[in-house]
């Protein structure tokens, strides 16, 4: 079933229930403040680190569901009711809410009054506004209360959620008119403070959590909206939160709006206090100013509606499939600019806390957002590159804030070297921006490791070789692209981390899908290194790779698949051989995707292999048959029940891997198919299955050996977001940027007779028309480019023209 319905002309998702399988959430800001909004405006806000910056609380996984948000009360009478319905659950008249692009529209009504709740950030602003219309629909005069509230977060999230026997006792705020200034710790150590306000007199206010909800009480029945009146407490101590009343009386179809701003303030040390115990409030009052009339908030979403439209305008498609182009166009494309600032650190299911910014996460990510922000992806690849050990691995995530690599997830993790020429690539092709290479970064941070970016794809490429185990493919460390093959690990202690522990260190497990990886990416820096006019290395990569090549056709193969790894004991896992995952779809991917057997067959094999043992009708599984104990040669894959995570789950974002492969042996049909089973815009019917949102990809699916076959988890940030909008524009729809210019080379289903795509490549507008009336599935008949014919890679255009292009397939 659905639970709403896409408006594509508003470029928006339109929710009709507030009861959702589970929170539907969106994300508010793309520069440095953030918010999380779900469906019933539950959610938190972050100044730049999740982590160390919260401005607002949210319980995960706690009953009721999606606690803590930014809550509107309205005691109309002896009713209480939220616009969202949550946290009071009071049954509404009427809800909606809208998802956009960076904005949330939540409506709800009630005894014939509609509060309409648009939450967004603007931008250029440390800063949530929430604006509140409040329209009488009925025919007599309404007078009613609204409170605003939020709970503050006394910064570090972990620190919040533990330290109580320090936290109870450091809360501090100051109140002036109608905002409220949550200061803690400001006296100490911060230069900084989090402001609420609303653009009206108010009637009461409270800053103490106690005071608001009383005693034994929760968000769902607080006492001082029950009672219809503020307490106007301050807060010394315990847990300090904003809560805003405002009277209100409303004429029969008359309106009126409230702009409420929850605001990050950051003063210079010496600027710090107005007097002794007064903070200086100068940046406050600026920020608020912005925000003071109807005008200004409307002005500011147009801004922010303007930004999407720009940035979503250089890749467009046109076909005759509207949910392939609502992806592709509006809601792909988005959740890759959300995984670019978020990596996996914040979302329903990654509580900001724990993971920051992933090295392999934010490597990959990039292939997705490019070409939509080139000059901020220059500057994300040079805060990567800055965390890479001199040897050329790499811590295996960073802190936003900071930006220096921590072990928290530990390190050596063998494929992260491989993924930073995966992205350097991916930059080069869209921008042709060579100057990035001569950049001096760092090593670990450290200013005197410093050298030129090239060496450091230089050390990443140099890594593999140096590190190959007993049969020549490369040594998996810690674990490859599945943080839970952990080969090395040998854990038997209950809550141990299995990226961290150190019981087995064999240095022989070795890796399939590495070695698959190093083929691909091993041509691309054999390119670059051309384009430098460093011959001799080229050539020396492109001997390296074909041996590769070589030793993953004989150790790496299987005889109808790709094997996945060799274990510490130098026994193969992903094999025939086993009695449980015997074959695993990560290497089938890389590996065809890299090249690897097309000339001999062996990539149509695995292919076919994938098809017969992997397929289902939710996607592709990750492995068959599945762990159905735990093995300590294995670690946390098998860890898991069967069927969910890395035990046989459906990985969403290795799906395109399968899709991409495909492409490569011109089987468009086959792409498309894998393409359509995760895409969220071809589950929208099946909702109550899939249960996350509709417009978004997630992580995972449970495999079909799970008791909720179907069920999605980890909707949001995943890698499913970048390589899906790389398999969909380069792979399928055929775009393809290169070192040289555009090649345009689509693998299609048969009915897909016509599409056109609009591209903004180097300053350039390409508008190709894709002609497909034979039902082809691959091939390039005709190309015409500006009205000559040609073949090949376009040729960069001059910036600022225009380019027709027209392709006939066949």
């Amino acid at each position: 079933m659905q639970y709403g319905h896409f408006d594509d002309a508003n470029r928006e998702y339109v929710i009709s229930t507030p009861k959702t399988p589970l929170p539907w959430i969106n994300y508010l800001g793309s520069e440095e403040f953030f918010s999380l909004i779900s469906n019933t405006s539950g959610g938190y806000s972050f100044y730049r680190d999740a982590k160390l910056m919260r401005l607002t609380r949210y319980r995960y996984n706690n009953v009721p569901c999606d606690a803590g948000g930014r809550y509107f009360y309205i005691k109309d009478g002896n009713t209480v009711w939220n616009p969202g319905w949550q946290p009071v659950q009071t049954e509404l008249d009427a809800y909606e809410c809208r998802h956009g692009l960076g904005y949330t529209v939540i409506t709800g009504e009630k005894q014939g009054l509609r509060a309409e709740q648009t939450s967004f950030v603007p931008l250029g602003t440390a800063c949530e506004v929430d604006r509140l219309v409040l329209t009488n629909t009925g025919c007599e005069q309404k007078n009613f209360s609204l409170f605003g509230f939020v709970e503050f977060c006394l910064w570090n999230a972990v620190d919040d959620a533990s330290n109580f026997q320090r936290n109870f006792n450091t809360g501090e705020v100051e109140v002036e008119g109608s905002t409220i200034y949550h200061k803690t710790e400001y006296r100490e150590r911060r230069n900084h403070y989090a402001v609420f306000s609303v653009n009206a007199p108010v009637a009461g206010f409270d800053t103490s959590r106690d005071a608001f909800l009383g005693d034994y009480r929760s968000f769902a029945n607080p006492l001082a909206v029950e009672q219809d009146q503020c307490t106007e407490s301050i807060a010394h101590g315990w847990a300090p939160i904003g809560a805003l009343q405002l009277q209100i009386t409303l004429a029969p179809g008359e309106t009126k709006s409230f702009n409420f701003v929850l605001g990050y303030i950051e003063n210079p040390e010496e600027e710090k206090w107005a007097a002794p115990g007064i903070v200086n409030k100068k940046r406050a009052n600026a920020l608020l100013a912005k925000f003071e009339t109807a005008q200004q908030v409307e002005d500011a979403l147009t801004a922010l509606r303007q930004h999407w439209s720009t940035l979503l305008s250089r890749f467009t498609l046109t076909s005759p499939d509207p949910k392939l182009d609502r992806m592709v166009n509006i809601w792909n494309q988005y959740q890759c600019m959300v995984t670019f600032n978020m990596s996996r650190s914040a979302s329903y299911y990654e509580s900001g806390m724990g993971r920051g910014m992933g090295f392999r996460d934010s490597c990959q990510d990039l292939l997705g957002f490019v070409h939509l922000i080139p000059e901020r992806a220059r500057e994300r690849i040079l805060d990567i590159a800055a965390t890479q050990f001199a040897d050329g691995s790499a811590y295996h995530q960073y802190q936003p804030l900071t930006k220096r690599g921590n072990l928290d997830v530990g390190s050596g993790f063998n494929d992260d070297p491989l993924w930073l020429i995966a992205a350097v690539y991916a930059y080069l092709c869209e921008t042709g921006d060579f100057s990035i290479l001569t950049e001096s970064v760092p090593f670990d941070n450290d200013t005197t490791l410093s050298a030129p970016l090239t060496e450091h794809l230089r050390r990443s490429f140099d890594y593999i070789p140096s590190h190959l185990g007993p049969h020549g493919l490369p040594l998996i460390g810690r674990a490859d692209w599945n943080d839970c093959l952990n080969l090395n690990c040998f854990s038997k202690e209950p809550g141990e981390s299995f990226q961290t522990c150190a019981n087995f260190e064999s240095g022989k497990a070795e890796s399939v899908f590495i070695g698959g990886m190093f083929v691909k990416y091993g041509h691309a820096w054999a390119a670059i290194c051309e384009k430098l006019g460093l011959a001799e290395e080229a050539a020396d990569a492109r001997t390296k790779v074909t041996e590769m090549e070589t030793v993953l056709l004989h150790a790496g193969w299987d005889g109808a698949w790709f094997r996945r790894a060799y274990d510490a004991f130098g026994e193969p896992i992903g094999s025939a051989e086993c009695t449980e995952g015997q074959i695993f779809i990560e290497p089938q991917g890389m590996c065809v995707m890299a090249g690897v057997g097309i000339q001999n067959g062996c990539a149509a094999k695995a292919l076919a292999s994938v098809k017969e043992r992997l397929d289902t009708k939710y996607g592709i599984v990750l492995h068959q048959p599945a762990y159905t104990s735990y093995q300590l040669n294995l670690g946390e894959i098998s860890s898991y029940p069967p069927g969910y995570k890395e035990n046989a789950g459906i990985f969403c974002h290795n799906n395109p891997w399968i899709s991409c492969a495909e492409t490569m042996l011109g089987h468009g049909d086959r792409a498309f198919e894998i393409y359509r089973r995760t895409c969220p815009a071809y589950l929208e019917e099946i909702s109550e299955v899939h249960r996350t949102e509709p417009y978004v990809y997630s992580q995972m699916i449970a495999g079909r050996d799970a008791a909720t076959f179907g069920e999605a988890k980890n909707s949001w940030l995943t890698g499913t977001a970048a390589w899906t909008f790389v398999n969909v524009s380069q792979y399928i729809l055929g775009i393809q940027p290169t070192l040289d210019g555009l090649r345009i080379d689509p693998c299609v289903p048969r009915n897909l007779t016509t599409f056109s795509i609009v591209r903004c490549y180097r300053g350039a507008e390409y508008h190709i028309k894709v002609d497909n009336s034979t039902g082809a599935e691959k091939g390039v008949a005709k190309l015409i480019c500006n009205g000559v014919e040609c073949s090949g890679v376009l040729p960069v255009a001059p910036s600022g023209s225009r380019v027709d292009v027209l392709v006939t397939m066949g």
